[in-house]
């Protein structure tokens, strides 16, 4: 019963009629569980049954569906669950923390009583991303999934690129607008987005969910200098979650991704979420909403109950939990692709012939390279800023060169490498 939860009670409230027409009967909410039964909500509960037990809630006689709005990858959101679904209901929940963990047994709980396990609301808010890869592509071979999952960094980047800001000082104005919490770690360490994007990769290549099987880097290294350089060379940086098809298996990443200024993901600014999917047989397809608040994730959850009224229920992964397939961690050492990398060099003779040799050594073909002479950019220790793109290359070649050329001294401080995904 928190911001989500009253905007449910509202929206049931204000589509009573509409929803009953377009489910062939009415939906009515009739018990709700808080910790505070006193709270002013802004929504009239009074004919409602309270509960302050969840499990109790959840295996109370009269209800047909169990709705989950606690959050948190344990209990109670956990133990209410499985009490609901062991007793026969069906659930909707938005927790993509307790999904990336207990998901599959979750699942196969919900396939054993033969009950719907929804969750639309629990990746991208209000973005229809779940039914679109469950229902709407079952019959399409998914190539590559990727996407902006997490909206506090969406707004940071989105801040530092356009009014020139520091990491730091955008991180302060994301926790006074409420975009981040007063501990952001798990935001801006790309941990949310994992968790959201062990849940698509399921759905899309029918894998278990499993978020220890992803690589994940944060937004904290990212400064203004590469976001210049990006815009000035036709990108733009944004936080991705990448699950991909490869010959070696499944590759599951979380980290900052340059995207061409011109693809359709590179456009979606402040606190917006967007899914791109590659698929056989169609061009590739973006959805694009509001992936936050209460409304928004409301308006999923609304969507995933009138499934169950109308009687739809899928597999929760789109297919049974035994036909799942486990997924192992791909090494990044593995991953292919351009990269783009900033390195404070020595201002001195021979450093970019020493550089351009340690690349060659690794058969790393560059795109371009950049010096950068601005008095603003020089440090005082006598070193330049060098930017360099490379053509597609290994994540494994690009760390041996770049080790190589920190051994020889030519360089100042740890470079910056980010990821450049082909769109």
């Amino acid at each position: 019963m928190g911001t989500v939860g009253a905007a449910l009670i509202a929206q049931v409230a204000r589509q009573r009629e509409a929803l009953a027409a377009r489910c062939g009967r009415p939906i009515e909410v009739v018990a709700v569980c808080a910790r505070s039964r006193t709270k002013n909500r802004g929504v009239d509960l009074k004919s409602m049954k309270w509960f302050s037990d969840p499990v109790a809630l959840a295996r109370e006689g009269d209800i047909d569906v169990f709705v989950e709005l606690i959050g948190g990858a344990g209990d109670p959101a956990r133990s209410a669950i499985a009490a609901a679904l062991g007793s026969g209901k069906s659930v909707v929940t938005a927790n993509k923390a307790l999904l990336a963990k207990h998901g599959v047994k979750l699942a196969a709980l919900a396939e054993k009583h033969h009950v719907a396990l929804n969750f639309e609301a629990a990746v991208g808010g209000a973005v229809p991303i779940v039914k679109t890869l469950r229902e709407g592509l079952a019959g399409n071979a998914i190539d590559r999934i990727y996407g902006i999952l997490n909206g506090t960094c969406n707004y940071i980047l989105t801040r530092m690129e356009q009014d020139k800001m520091a990491f730091a000082q955008c991180l302060q104005e994301a926790q006074r607008l409420g975009y981040a919490e007063a501990d952001p770690t798990f935001d801006i360490e790309g941990h949310d987005t994992a968790q959201k994007l062990s849940i698509l990769a399921s759905l899309a290549f029918g894998s278990k969910v499993d978020q220890r099987a992803i690589y994940v880097e944060g937004i904290s290294s990212i400064a203004p200098a590469d976001l210049a350089a990006a815009d000035e060379l036709g990108y733009r940086v944004k936080l991705l979650g990448v699950a991909v098809k490869t010959p070696k298996g499944i590759e599951q990443r979380v980290h900052p991704t340059m995207v061409r200024k011109d693809s359709a993901i590179a456009q979606v600014m402040g606190v917006t979420n967007a899914v791109t999917i590659d698929a056989d047989g169609i061009d590739p397809l973006t959805l694009v909403g509001p992936g936050a608040g209460g409304a928004a994730t409301a308006s999923a959850v609304l969507s995933d109950i009138g499934d169950v009224a109308r009687g739809v229920r899928t597999a929760p992964f789109g297919r049974p939990t035994a036909r799942l397939t486990s997924v192992r961690k791909a090494p990044m050492q593995r991953h292919e692709g351009g990269y783009y990398i900033r390195l404070q060099a020595r201002d001195k003779p021979g450093t970019a012939a020493t550089i351009a040799k340690r690349l060659a050594q690794q058969d790393i073909s560059l795109e371009s390279i950049v010096q950068r002479h601005g008095k603003d950019e020089r440090p005082k220790n006598g070193s330049v800023p060098v930017i360099l793109i490379t053509y597609a290359t290994t994540e494994d070649a690009v760390r041996k060169a770049l080790a190589a050329v920190g051994r020889d001294r030519v360089i100042f401080g740890r470079p910056q490498v980010i990821r450049i995904e082909k769109n």
